[in-house]
């Protein structure tokens, strides 16, 4: 439609040729169209298709890399999300190392105070039994002193006359040495 006015306008005009830079010229402006038009019929044929061909090869390569940027932005969303929970377990787990290291720990310090309460009370009756030997052991000596004492005052008493200021004197004299010792 605007050739067709454009042909209508350049053939209507008058053959008159003024020369400034603002007259329309029919003849100009036809073979300016004309040459507009063959340079769109080229463009259209050589150049639009490369260039659209190249603009959807652009389109879609830039598709494509936002699809795969999503794909891997959900796969690191997904790998964050698997690493949380398995940072989750290891605490879990290490809580309960923990747990178990403290549990242990209570039952050996229980164990160790019962094998020293157990090696206390042994050592307590083993002092105890020794203490009892002893006592017995001195017990036996010091009777046998006594009856070895009892045995010479005797001796002594026989052998003195019997008679009752002597044996005073013996009894009192048997009783210093006896204090004595």
């Amino acid at each position: 439609m605007v050739i067709s006015n454009l042909l209508i306008i350049a053939l209507s005009s008058s053959g008159e040729h003024s020369g400034s830079p603002l007259d329309v010229n029919p003849g100009l402006i036809l073979w300016t169209v004309v040459t507009v038009i063959f340079l769109l019929i080229i463009l259209s044929k050589l150049a639009w298709k490369p260039i659209l061909k190249s603009l959807n090869e652009r389109e879609n390569l830039i598709k494509e890399s936002l699809e795969k940027a999503e794909n891997a932005r959900k796969e690191a969303e997904k790998l964050i999300a698997e690493n949380k929970v398995n940072l989750q377990k290891a605490e879990a787990e290490a809580q309960k190392i923990i747990e178990q290291s403290r549990e242990y720990a209570e039952k050996l310090k229980l164990q160790i105070l019962e094998e020293s309460k157990s090696q206390a009370r042994r050592m307590i009756e083993d002092a105890s039994r020794e203490i009892e030997r002893k006592n017995a052991e001195a017990f036996t000596k010091l009777k046998e002193q006594v009856a070895d004492i009892a045995i010479n005052a005797a001796e002594k008493i026989l052998r003195e006359n019997l008679d009752k200021e002597k044996q005073t004197k013996i009894i009192a004299k048997y009783l210093d040495d006896l204090s004595k010792n």
